[in-house]
């Protein structure tokens, strides 16, 4: 444990640090290591964080977190004074809990996936199971398995079977009975959403809204009452509704077929009046609109001249209070930068300095607020914050073993593409480096759309830095969270404007000092394995090598065969995204010849997102082509890998890899 307790004083925390962890193996692969001491295991790095998701119970008695094990997620209950388990949930096979919400302090709802990868979202099967906190009364309330009891022996399973999906709909006031899900037929994507108030013992359920959209969600205000639906059809052309009460008409409040924009609904101030929505403009980053509900105007209240909102500030009772922007380092800003929580938040930030700091849960009271603080070398630690004594206590902390004095630090970056537009991005340094001339991993991220990277703790990114490479990360064109207009920049160019970016990026990298141009590879998993691979085709004298995680390489298989072509949207989204021409002349598989430098390739056997046939055809490509590639297809793992044997013989490899090529490896036999 890196922080035992915190006390507030006199405006400031007083925090007592404990002890470094213990000292680590000896290394057997580095690039640059100071003499003092060795790397941390790779094993330190690849553990399963504690726990995923924390959430506090309406009166602060329990603390609920999901956590991870292997290839699963469970839920486990504590009294928050004792730290004694009181209960847990956990279901059969791979199926996971995928969130969960305290409706009193006695139950919980649970939303469940299934997911087959590490890196892969889980895909919701759409039923909701709720328990007791301390471990009794657990039931499917409603989803495909109700009226089995196959789903966990202890488990009961609902009265009939119930062909629905349903959802949570968040973000609404705590009832100790009842919640507002949405629920829909399963029967295609053409049909109506219904919000419907759902009985959280019994899964009893009455229709309170029926949604003038296909494929919407809500949002309630604070008595729980539902005011917006925003939805869309296989067009993927969103609509936003709103009504002014219960028994109200929809009222249309924007077309984006017509707007070119979506409007996002946040929430409800705390007297109830206003609302808030986020508004994606023409150009430059989306700004928070504050909605007059009985004047029916709407006028700008926060806009960040880089960025958009990243996640939304709310109080105890869930009203809208401001929003963290994420422009190189993170920032709070309140609407009203008076109010007594935002002046919390200031001396919060005095204390930890160099930190985010968010209040990521409250009681349902106010008085007790749980306080997130993180940075580029700490993973988090978390407290609870007695807002009228102003005394905190520790409550736990991710990856606890780690020494953040021992990680690598995280510099925000700007650049200019080579047709003007404004990049941003971050670098990781070794620790103890002076970030100068260094071996450079350049990893852009997957998706590509809808993902940025941001300014935190990467536990990848600081294995490599612990091994003495700077990590290099870009959100090229495409990446989320910089505007409407940045992200469509990406449409159409995989291999194209996208893929320039990263070079952009990397050519920056060598001509600042940075990279040693002579020590550069570039490794990314899932899209970021794609542009790996089209790194080195399309610049074989920038790299050294690549190496491709779970990637995708051939884009007519990508096109034509995979889970997005099982519905209308999926496949308008890829026509819109990825498009379909020329696909030969964007796959990597494609232009092997191309390639010069050594290639190394890793896949899932059961991978559904990125087929490991993908992987194949890499493979065999660069064979025919007489190229050197090393790839390995794992068994039993899908996008992403959750056995830990497995984990570590890919990074061991990996480590090699890179030091055989870019490392001190590299360098005692003559380099490049």
């Amino acid at each position: 444990m890196r922080t035992i307790i915190h006390a507030f004083v006199a405006g400031l925390l007083v925090c007592t640090a404990c002890a470094d962890p213990k000292p680590a193996a000896p290394p057997h692969e580095t690039a640059q290591q100071p003499a003092a001491q060795q790397p941390i295991p790779i094993q330190a790095f690849l553990r399963n964080d504690s726990f995923d998701a924390i959430k506090l119970s309406p009166t602060g008695k329990y603390v609920a977190r999901s956590v991870a094990l292997g290839e699963k997620t469970v839920l486990a209950i504590n009294d928050r004074k004792t730290n004694k388990l009181t209960g847990h949930f956990t279901l059969a096979g791979k199926t996971q809990v995928q969130d969960f919400w305290w409706v009193s302090d006695e139950r919980l709802l649970i939303s469940v996936g299934e997911k087959s990868g590490l890196l892969e979202q889980p895909l919701a099967t759409g039923e909701l199971y709720a328990t007791n906190a301390d471990g009794s009364g657990q039931a499917i309330l409603i989803g495909q398995r109700a009226g089995e009891d196959t789903t966990a022996s202890h488990i009961k399973g609902g009265k009939e079977r119930d062909a629905v999906a349903a959802f949570m709909v968040e973000d609404q006031p705590r009832n100790a009975k009842k919640a507002i899900i949405s629920v829909s037929p399963m029967q295609g994507e053409v049909l109506f959403t219904r919000a419907e108030e759902m009985d959280v013992y019994t899964g009893h359920r009455a229709v309170v809204a029926i949604a003038p959209v296909r494929r919407a969600t809500f949002k309630t205000d604070l008595q729980g009452v539902v005011r917006f639906a925003m939805g869309s059809g296989a067009d993927n052309l969103s609509k936003t509704y709103y009504r002014d009460n219960a028994n109200s008409d929809w009222q249309l409040l924007n077309d984006q077929s017509v707007s070119k924009r979506n409007l996002i609904p946040l929430g409800f101030s705390a007297d109830g009046r206003t609302a808030y929505l986020d508004k994606e403009e023409e150009q430059g980053p989306d700004g928070i609109y504050a909605y007059d509900t009985t004047t029916h105007t709407m006028t700008m209240q926060l806009r960040d001249p880089v960025v958009d909102p990243a996640w939304i500030l709310r109080g105890p009772a869930n009203e809208v209070l401001g929003a963290q922007y994420i422009d190189g380092k993170s920032k709070i800003v309140f609407f009203d930068k008076n109010s007594t929580l935002a002046k919390e938040y200031r001396s919060l930030e005095t204390s930890f300095q160099d930190q985010t700091v968010r209040l990521d849960d409250f009681t349902s009271d106010g008085k007790i607020a749980m306080v997130n603080v993180y940075s580029d070398r700490s993973p988090g630690d978390y407290y609870l914050l007695d807002l009228d004594s102003k005394k905190a206590a520790h409550l736990v902390s991710r990856y606890d073993w780690l020494d953040p004095d021992r990680m690598g630090a995280v510099r925000p970056i700007t650049l200019t593409a080579r047709d003007g537009m404004a990049l941003h991005g971050y670098l990781t340094v070794p620790p103890g480096s002076d970030g100068k001339n260094l071996p450079l991993v350049v990893n852009p991220h997957g998706g590509p759309f809808d993902v940025f990277d941001t300014w935190g703790f990467n536990w990848e990114n600081q294995l490599l830095a612990s091994r003495g490479y700077a990590v290099l990360q870009v959100n090229f064109r495409g990446s989320n969270n910089y505007g409407r207009a940045f992200s469509v920049a990406g449409h159409k160019q995989w291999g194209g404007a996208m893929q320039d970016d990263v070079t952009d990026a990397t050519r920056w990298a060598i001509q600042q000092g940075i990279a040693d141009a002579h020590r550069v590879c570039i490794y990314g998993a899932s899209y970021g394995g794609y542009a790996a691979l089209m790194g080195v085709a399309k610049e074989p004298s920038l790299y050294r090598c690549a190496i491709g995680y779970v990637g995708v390489y051939d884009m007519p298989s990508m096109y034509n065969s995979g889970v997005l072509q099982d519905t209308k949207s999926g496949e308008n989204f890829l026509k819109d995204t990825l498009g379909d021409q020329n696909l030969e002349s964007i796959s990597p598989n494609h232009l092997a010849e191309r390639i010069t430098v050594p290639v190394m390739l890793v896949a899932g056997r059961e991978d559904e997102i990125a087929p490991s046939k993908h992987t194949e055809l890499m493979r065999d490509a660069l064979l025919k082509a007489g190229k050197s590639v090393d790839a390995k297809i794992y068994d039993h793992e899908g996008h992403g890998f959750f056995i830990a044997e497995n984990r570590l013989d890919f990074y061991t490899r990996m480590l090699a890899f890179l030091d055989r090529n870019i490392g001190a490896g590299a360098a005692n036999s003559g380099g490049h």
